[in-house]
């Protein structure tokens, strides 16, 4: 049986990929341009993916596939529909990225809450020894305890960090996008109330007609003088557009792991922000710790075994 690892690069080098070489014959490229996807499936029964789009035109020009593994929770690159009604089964994995995920909304916050890329400046380029001070209060923070923290997203990891945002202190209350989620522990408000009351407001939700610009130019203005807010869930939902302008007009602070086209082009609006120390923008790595690629792995294989179990091939 053959197996094709289609874009291992995502995966990282510092994970053990051999793991599924007890499976069948591997073979593995690290990336995958769209022209190529055909040829390198070839024969292959399984695909392992990420985010190499796998089509109709893929799956009837690639006649032993039966497997289609998404290295992922996503599952927006597989025509599932087509794929269903050629036999193939598509699999991914939830969950294995959640404590990461929440772990790198606190790094982010506590980054720019803190003043940190200031305060590290600061030190580094000697101007702590010239202000003969032992300390510096230049660029004053809050705690978080006591503050209000609005969560967009009450999912396995919107809830993951309201657990730990309660743990710091803070008052957790969130908005349903769906307006259908009421079954939390928390206050639960719209999302005019939500941006104007919360000191900290972070997005864990997937991306749909009801999240895409959800917060534009005239909710990011509602937000206090001070706040944080933060992407963890899909680009689009932020109108980045927007948030270079708000950023720059007014004190807010945004922290995001996602943006609308990944990766972000030279051209972004978010690449022309004068004010860049309130800014943070990391490159879709939330869910990547080591632990949760190893989750993934892991999972991924389960999936292999659950197939081979129902199937001969």
């Amino acid at each position: 049986m053959k197996i094709t690892i289609l874009d291992a690069q995502t995966l990282g080098d510092d994970v053990d990929l051999s793991i599924f070489e007890k499976h069948g014959e591997v073979t593995c490229y690290a990336k995958t341009a769209p022209g190529e996807t055909v040829e390198r499936i070839g024969s292959s029964a399984i695909v392992i993916t990420n985010k190499v789009v796998i089509d109709k035109a893929v799956m009837d020009a690639c006649a032993n596939l039966r497997l289609i593994c998404i290295a992922a929770t996503g599952m927006n690159n597989v025509d599932l529909e087509y794929a269903e009604k050629k036999g193939i089964r598509v699999t991914n994995v939830a969950g294995y990225s959640t404590k990461s995920v929440a772990q790198h909304t606190f790094s982010m916050l506590f980054y720019l809450l803190e003043k940190m890329g200031y305060y590290d400046g600061f030190v580094k380029e000697g101007h702590w020894e010239e202000s003969r001070l032992f300390t510096n209060v230049s660029r004053p923070f809050y705690e978080i305890a006591g503050k209000k923290w609005g969560i967009i997203g009450m999912g396995a990891i919107g809830r993951e960090v309201a657990k730990i945002a309660t743990a710091f202190g803070a008052h957790v209350q969130y908005y349903s996008t769906s307006g259908q989620n009421s079954d939390q522990p928390y206050n639960r408000v719209e999302l005019e109330r939500l941006m104007e009351t919360s000191s900290v407001v972070s997005v864990h939700a997937p991306l749909n007609e009801q999240t895409k610009d959800l917060l534009g130019q005239k909710e990011l203005e509602l937000l206090p003088k001070g706040a944080v807010v933060l992407n963890l869930g899909r680009g689009g939902i932020i109108n980045e557009e927007d948030l270079a302008k708000v950023v720059d007009q007014k004190e807010i602070y945004a922290g995001l792991d996602v943006t609308t086209k990944e990766p972000l082009p030279n051209d972004s609006a978010l690449m022309r922000v004068q004010n860049k120390q309130r800014l943070l923008i990391t490159p879709h790595i939330a869910w990547t710790s080591v632990e949760a690629r190893n989750l993934l792995l892991e999972g991924i294989e389960q999936n292999i075994i659950d197939f081979k179990r129902d199937h001969t091939l």
